[in-house]
C-alpha cells in the first residue's frame, strides 16, 4: 500500500534542517513538522546570540588592560546593557530570518504542529495521521529546570529566555558551570552584573584534566566567585524579594537565577513507546551513531534528542547521516569526526580528541605548556592558561588534548586535524611555527611531550634530507 509520504521529518533545528537538505535531493514527497519557533537552537538561543553577548562583554572588559598599554581614561568608560541586548537580538533575528524564509518556501510541506509517533510508519498531528515509508526524528532538547525553581517566575532565566530580556538583574546566580554556564556567567560579569557561579561538580566546562581545571578555575575566580563541589539549592522567596542560594556552608542573596543544568532531549512525549522497543533510563532508544537508525526500524533519531554530543556540528552531521540513509535504498555507516568541544570563555576552554579521563588507563605521554610567559600572549596582555597534550607512549601518535588558552579555538582546530589524520608528535613538530604567534605555545608542549616519551624513540623536529646539490656535484 502506498503511504502518504516518502519521508516525514519531525523537528526543524540543526539536525532536522540538515536532514531536509539531503531529503530534497531525492524526493519532493516529504513533509517537515515543527513544534514551536522555526530555526535552530544555535541561531535563536544558543551559540550565535551568546557569542554576540560575549563579544560585547570582552570588548568592555578589555579596558582593564589599557593602562598596561599606556592608554589612559578607562575609568570613564561605561556600558549600556539595554543597547548590548538590543544588538544581540538584532543579530539573532538576522541569523534566524534566512532559515525561516527557506522553510516558508516549502508551503504545505512545512507544518507547524506537535507531532507524535503512533507506529513505525505513522505520525499523529492532533486527530490527523500521516504515514511515511521512513521517519526522521529531530525534536531537539530543552533546558533542564527543577520543578521547585518554577516559583521564581520571571526571575528564573535560561538560554531560551536570557536574550529577550530588556533588563538584567543586578545580582545573578549562575547554577551549572558547564560550557553554557561559564560563557554566560563570565559575559554577564564583564558587563557589570554581580555574578556568583555554582556547580555540584568540581570540574567545569567539561574539562577532566585536573591541572587544566585548576588553571581555568583560578582564572575565572578572579572575575567572579565560584562555589564548586556542592549542590546549589534555591530557597523560596516572595516575588520581588531577594532569592537565597544555599550551597554547602555558603548562603548568597541574588536577584535572579540563570539555570545552566544542561538540556534534556524532547523525547518524553514523542511516542517512542509505540515502537515496541526498549528504552534506557532517560527514555532513549538504542541509536546507531554511525547510521542514526533506531534498532532496525525505518526511523532515524538525530541531533540533541539522542543525547550523543549536543553540539551544532555534530547535530548537522547526524541530520546529514539520517537524511542520506532515509533517502537511500540501503543503510550506510559513516565515520564520525574527531571529538571537538570549545567553550568561548576567556581564555578559551577546549577538549579535542580523547579526554584526559578517557585515557586514564592507557599508556600515554603528556606534554604541557603554561601561557603565563608565552611571548605573544604576554605582549597582548592575554597571558593566562595552560595546554596539555596526550600521545601514545610507544608510537607518539597524538590522541587528545585539554587546554585553556588565549585563542585556543584556533589551536584546537590544528590539533583536531592532526588527531584525525593519526599524526605523531614528530609529524606535527615538522610544520612551520611562525614567530611570534600563540601557536608557539603548542610547539613548546609538543617538545615537552617528546621529552616525556621513552628513550630511544626521540627524533628531530626536522626531516633528514640528502646533502645540498649532491647530485650536481657527483655529475661534475
Amino acid at each position: 500500500m502506498k503511504l502518504d509520504y516518502d519521508i516525514i521529518i519531525v523537528g526543524a533545528g540543526s539536525a532536522g534542517l540538515s536532514a531536509l537538505r539531503q531529503v530534497k535531493k531525492h524526493t519532493d514527497n516529504f513533509v517537515i513538522i515543527n513544534d514551536g519557533p522555526w530555526g535552530t537552537t544555535c541561531a535563536r538561543v544558543g551559540c550565535m546570540p551568546s557569542k554576540a553577548l560575549i563579544e560585547a562583554a570582552n570588548a568592555f572588559y578589555r579596558r582593564n588592560t589599557f593602562e598596561a598599554f599606556g592608554i589612559l581614561g578607562a575609568e570613564k568608560l561605561s556600558i549600556d546593557k539595554k543597547r548590548v541586548f538590543e544588538r544581540v537580538r538584532a543579530l539573532r533575528d538576522r541569523f534566524v530570518s534566512g532559515i525561516v524564509e527557506d522553510t516558508e518556501s516549502l508551503g504545505e510541506r512545512a507544518i507547524s504542529a506537535k507531532a507524535r509517533l503512533s507506529g513505525p510508519h505513522q505520525v499523529q498531528i492532533g486527530d490527523k495521521k500521516l504515514r511515511a515509508e521512513r521517519i526522521i526524528l529531530a525534536p531537539g532538547s530543552r533546558s533542564i529546570i527543577p520543578p521547585e525553581w518554577q516559583k521564581l517566575g520571571k526571575r528564573l532565566l535560561t538560554s531560551d529566555t536570557l536574550f529577550d530580556q530588556e533588563t538584567i538583574p543586578e545580582r545573578m546566580a549562575v547554577i551549572g558551570m558547564g560550557p553554557i554556564g561559564i560563557e554566560v556567567a563570565q559575559a554577564l560579569s564583564r558587563i557589570g552584573v554581580q555574578v556568583y557561579g555554582f556547580s555540584r561538580n568540581p570540574f567545569i566546562a567539561g574539562i577532566t584534566d585536573p591541572l587544566i581545571n585548576q588553571t581555568i578555575t583560578d582564572a575565572i575566580s578572579h572575575e567572579f566567585p565560584l562555589f564548586l563541589n556542592n549542590k546549589a539549592e534555591v530557597a523560596s522567596s516572595p516575588e520581588n524579594r531577594a532569592i537565597t542560594i544555599l550551597a554547602g556552608d555558603q548562603q548568597i542573596e541574588v536577584d535572579g537565577v540563570f539555570a545552566a543544568l544542561g538540556r534534556q532531549p524532547n523525547v518524553d512525549d514523542l511516542g517512542l513507546d509505540t515502537l515496541g522497543i526498549a528504552v534506557n533510563d532517560h527514555g532513549l532508544p538504542n541509536v546507531n551513531p554511525s547510521t542514526m537508525q533506531i534498532e532496525d526500524l525505518p526511523i532515524f533519531l538525530a541531533g540533541d534528542a539522542n543525547n550523543h554530543l549536543p553540539l551544532l556540528h555534530e547535530a548537522a552531521d547526524e541530520g546529514y547521516i539520517a537524511g542520506v540513509n532515509a533517502s537511500a535504498g540501503s543503510i550506510t555507516c559513516f565515520r564520525r569526526r574527531t571529538p571537538l568541544a570549545i567553550t568561548f570563555s576567556d581564555p578559551n576552554i577546549v577538549t579535542v580528541g580523547a579526554s584526559f579521563q578517557q585515557l586514564q588507563n592507557k599508556s600515554i605521554g603528556i606534554g604541557q605548556v603554561s601561557f603565563d610567559n608565552q611571548g605573544r600572549a604576554r605582549v597582548a596582555q592575554l597571558n593566562r592558561g595552560m595546554l596539555r597534550i596526550y600521545a601514545d607512549s610507544k608510537s607518539g601518535q597524538l590522541l587528545g588534548s585539554e587546554l585553556c588558552a588565549p585563542a585556543g579555538e584556533h589551536i584546537a582546530h590544528l590539533l583536531a586535524l592532526a588527531i584525525s589524520q593519526s599524526l605523531t608528535v614528530w609529524d606535527l613538530l615538522q610544520i612551520p611555527f611562525y614567530h611570534p604567534v600563540l601557536e608557539e605555545g603548542l610547539r613548546t608542549a609538543l617538545r615537552d611531550l617528546v621529552s616525556n616519551l621513552p628513550p630511544g624513540i626521540n627524533r628531530s623536529d626536522l626531516s633528514a634530507c640528502p646533502g645540498f646539490n649532491t647530485d650536481v656535484q657527483n655529475k661534475a
